[in-house]
């Protein structure tokens, strides 16, 4: 993502210098500059439009909420990563948004959306955590994603994953995959190690951070189920085709609550394989998310040339009913810079990043060309307004100049010697008149370029847009 990052001094020399140990933006926040930014939307608007044809209605979030209200909802990691102010008029602790998940969690629990389920809602909004400068992750990260609120089978699950492949495929994304697991799969190993409730959270962390050494050393030296211990120590490396089930089965023995997450896993893995998107998942014993609110089937996609996640997301059956409302529920998350880089690569969001038409003009037709360039975007088009003179001789290379500057593709003028004042030139191709050594009215309709009353303009141009 073509970003503004931190300097020493600003851009321009006609600034006062700034300190070499002062930055200009804190560490992991960046500054989206307009060539991406178009991108970036046109991004997010693919995505949103293929979530609304699925049923998703978007939600717009608070940036803020009080800490005690979402704290429920809330991993305890999470709370100490959030930035926190107090609000002025309750003296009461806020908390910026760290979470999307658990906001909408809360929104559902507090009956803002209705009784009637299922829920399918999309979002694209920014979470605030504090992160470490090596850890690879902004403090301000720009996610986009949907939640499924009120589905509890395997379908459902299915449906999530289903969309987030779509929106992939239809970014032009195909060289990616999906880790798939079970956050039960290791829960129920080690609920029946005999592991103390501290160490079981312990080794949750230890094995979402695939920490084998960590991991070991928490399970060593105790008098635990060894049946159960070689299977929690062999879990992290358990992942692959239909195989990983098989083998989790056998290390499941009689145990009732790690058969139960085997088979959810087999019951989605199977409705995928129908839906055709068996050859992008990677079936995982040992993904577990790192998020304390997970409690069923997991998953995180990563793509061809990017070394971490670029999204994911899972179940979280108990989370609305941390606010007070039981609802079973899933959904996903992209990470919009890490999916931004992975589109960039494939090269397939374009966005027209200038004006479609600048518009030129004398300063006693300055009205008209307002008024022309008013009527030109209610029927679609994109126009920025002229600031060069376009008097004398040299007027029309001057204006093709500037149209190339802000990057216009085509160029609209009144008042031009060579034509009436109530007629306008259009020059269709600005790349091709630049070319031309001595630009004139005549010049450049011996190109293409086109003469109209002032009045037929819009129709005209809306009319070849629509054929093009």
């Amino acid at each position: 993502m073509s970003v503004s990052r931190r300097r020493s001094r600003p851009a321009s020399s006609s600034l006062p210098a700034v300190p070499t140990d002062r930055a200009l933006l804190p560490v992991g926040i960046t500054t989206i500059l307009p060539d991406a930014a178009s991108r970036v939307r046109e991004l997010e608007r693919i995505v949103l439009e293929l979530l609304s044809s699925w049923g998703y209605r978007e939600i717009i979030l608070p940036t803020f909420e009080y800490l005690d209200v979402l704290t429920p909802g809330l991993h305890t990691q999470i709370i100490e990563k959030g930035y926190q102010l107090t609000d002025r008029t309750t003296g009461r602790t806020l908390v910026l948004r760290p979470d999307a998940t658990a906001q909408i969690a809360r929104t559902i629990a507090m009956g803002m959306l209705g009784d009637s389920v299922p829920l399918r809602l999309a979002y694209r909004t920014s979470v605030y955590r504090y992160e470490p400068e090596h850890v690879g992750r902004d403090r301000e990260q720009l996610q986009i994603g949907a939640e499924l609120a009120g589905l509890a089978g395997p379908a459902g699950d299915a449906e999530i994953i289903s969309l987030m492949v779509d929106c992939l495929l239809r970014l032009g994304v195909k060289a990616f995959r999906i880790s798939l697991g079970h956050v039960g799969f290791l829960q129920a190993l080690l609920r029946g190690s005999g592991l103390s409730s501290s160490e079981q959270k312990q080794a949750e962390q230890a094995a979402a951070r695939r920490n084998v050494p960590e991991l070991e050393s928490i399970v060593s030296g105790r008098r635990l189920c060894r049946p159960h211990v070689r299977a929690i120590l062999e879990a992290p490396a358990l992942y692959g085709g239909e195989e990983v089930l098989a083998r989790g089965r056998a290390l499941a023995g009689r145990d009732r609550g790690v058969r139960a997450a085997l088979d959810r896993l087999a019951a989605v893995y199977r409705i995928l394989q129908f839906t055709g998107h068996g050859e992008h998942i990677l079936l995982d014993l040992g993904e577990l998310r790192g998020f304390e609110y997970y409690d069923g089937i997991v998953f995180d996609v990563f793509a061809d040339g990017v070394g971490y996640e670029i999204g994911g997301g899972g179940r979280y059956d108990r989370l609305i009913g941390q606010f007070g409302r039981d609802l079973p529920s899933t959904g996903f998350a992209f990470d919009v810079d890490r999916l931004f880089r992975v589109v960039e690569a494939v090269d397939t969001v374009r966005t027209r990043n200038g004006p479609e038409y600048l518009l030129a003009t004398t300063s006693d037709l300055m009205g008209a060309a307002m008024t022309l360039a008013r009527q030109l975007r209610l029927v679609g088009m994109r126009v920025v307004p002229g600031t060069v003179p376009i008097q004398g001789t040299t007027a029309l290379r001057s204006v093709l100049a500037e149209a190339g500057r802000v990057r216009a593709r085509a160029v609209v003028c009144l008042g031009i010697t060579g034509i009436k004042n109530d007629e306008v030139l259009v020059v269709h191709d600005v790349v091709r008149a630049r070319k031309l050594r001595a630009p004139s009215v005549a010049a450049l309709r011996a190109q293409g370029a086109e003469v109209f009353r002032r009045e037929t303009v819009p129709d005209a141009l809306k009319a070849r847009g629509q054929d093009r």
